[in-house]
């Protein structure tokens, strides 16, 4: 059998992927919990505080919401049928983080929890700052020249 011949075989093999499925749920689970994060919003807004501290205050408690149900084995049922719904929003970054949390627990405290808290979502923090510091330095640069 050639090696053509055997990716033909696997391909015909694999089973199908639901894609217009996949971006359907993705579509309308990451909507709905863009708009959970929007009635929080507004909820904190009620309670008085501004646009910029609600907005905060929601994306932290998007985060504990997302971390909560990580710990409890739910967010990975919810991202089963989402997909990249669940990984798009903040919530999606919180679970990358205490995922490897959870899973390493019996590892102990240090080496378990807190060197792979960041396995997954290292990188993206290292990244991001570096982004920012490249850009910050990029506009500071044209806006002072």
């Amino acid at each position: 059998m050639t090696e053509r011949e055997y990716g033909k075989l696997v391909q015909d093999m694999a089973p199908k992927s639901p894609i217009v499925k996949d971006c359907i749920n993705a579509f309308w689970i990451g909507g709905l919990i863009c708009a959970i994060g929007q009635l929080i919003m507004n909820g904190y807004t009620a309670l008085g505080l501004d646009e910029t501290n609600a907005a905060t205050a929601m994306s932290m408690t998007l985060v504990v919401l997302s971390a909560l149900l990580t710990g409890l084995s739910l967010y990975d049922d919810i991202a089963k049928h989402a997909g990249a719904g669940t990984l798009v929003p903040i919530t999606g970054f919180a679970n990358a983080i205490a995922s490897p949390a959870v899973e390493f627990k019996t590892e102990n405290w240090i080496n378990g929890v807190g060197s792979k808290m960041f396995i997954i979502a290292g990188p993206v923090i290292v990244y991001g700052v570096a982004a920012s510091v490249v850009y910050g330095f990029i506009y500071w640069l044209t806006t002072v020249l």
